[in-house]
């Protein structure tokens, strides 16, 4: 395990007893734990089998469409702990969208999973639909608040941005814009209908060695992920620099995230790409910082 990875995982552990000590001894919220979110089974049947947590910032105005931001958990995490990593209960309430933050199933091992591609991670083989579920917990929300349908985002990390980019897919007519932090699209590119322009953004540590930036034989590398979102999307330019670098992880010295971006794509269809030179795994973010960059970078990407 390298430096990053071990600091990595020391944040992620710590941030997993916070989430912990904001539940019940069965993981439910813990009354009087309000950014701990409330359990919302909706009237949807497949919400009310597997409710998702909801946060709606108290700005919330029932006569204004609203973003919504859809956040999906890594293999084995939770979305206590993701929605901390990523700042996004805080960002909610300073920038006025909705999160909504669902649980996968749990597979033979006890951890909770995204059945998204064969890359990743569903290791019992499950049937479970998590395209349809997930597009029951967009419906749900839509039903009953006043959502955006040009700013409905998906955000993910590893298994869960596996699933951003199945989402995108199979149902990019309703989402804006995703956001994958260390998770590939389909290693068959074929398998991703794509049948509308989505706009992407792919982040990934190129010392990840989880999920490994250069690929395996069962997903692809990031550069060919946001290759492959660029002939889904028909850019028409090349991969070029999108900007001066940026600092997101706290651990690695200076600006280390480089920006690019593909020429030439449709205004629904930007493709771009961060690649966090030394980052791994669970890269050492600032959730605040990375909530106000990546909120920025969704504001941008809206649908036309």
């Amino acid at each position: 395990m390298t430096r990053t990875q071990s600091l990595g995982s020391t944040m992620f552990l710590l941030l997993a007893a916070l989430a912990l000590a904001a539940c019940g001894d069965d993981g439910s919220p813990a009354t009087g734990t309000p950014d701990a979110g409330t359990p919302d089974a909706g009237t949807n049947p497949l919400v009310q089998a597997r409710p998702y947590m909801l946060n709606v910032p108290s700005s919330y105005d029932k006569s204004k469409p609203t973003p919504l931001v859809l956040l999906l958990h890594g293999y084995s995490a939770n979305p206590y702990v993701q929605v901390r990593i990523f700042g996004l209960l805080d960002g909610s309430e300073k920038h006025g969208y909705l999160v909504a933050y669902p649980d996968g199933m749990t597979d033979s091992s006890g951890k909770q999973f995204w059945n998204a591609t064969d890359g990743c991670c569903n290791i019992d083989n499950s049937p479970v639909d998590d395209v349809a579920y997930l597009s029951a917990v967009i419906d749900d929300v839509e039903a009953r608040y006043n959502i955006d349908p040009k700013r409905v985002y998906v955000m993910g990390h590893s298994n869960g941005g596996y699933m951003a980019h199945r989402l995108a897919c199979d149902i990019g007519g309703r989402i804006a814009a995703i956001v994958s932090l260390a998770g590939m699209t389909w290693l068959d590119p074929s398998k991703c209908p794509a049948a509308a322009p989505v706009n992407v953004l792919q982040v990934h540590g190129d010392a990840d060695d989880t999920v490994l930036y250069t690929g395996s034989s069962r997903y692809p590398s990031a550069p060919v992920t946001v290759a492959t979102w660029a002939a889904k999307n028909h850019c028409s330019g090349a991969l070029a620099d999108g900007g001066a670098p940026i600092d997101l992880v706290s651990d690695l010295v200076g600006a280390e995230t480089t920006l690019q971006s593909y020429a030439g794509c449709p205004a629904a269809g930007a493709v771009d790409f961060w690649t966090i030179h030394g980052g791994g795994h669970i890269p050492m973010l600032v959730p605040s910082d990375w909530e106000e960059v990546m909120w920025a970078w969704l504001v941008a990407h809206p649908k036309p």
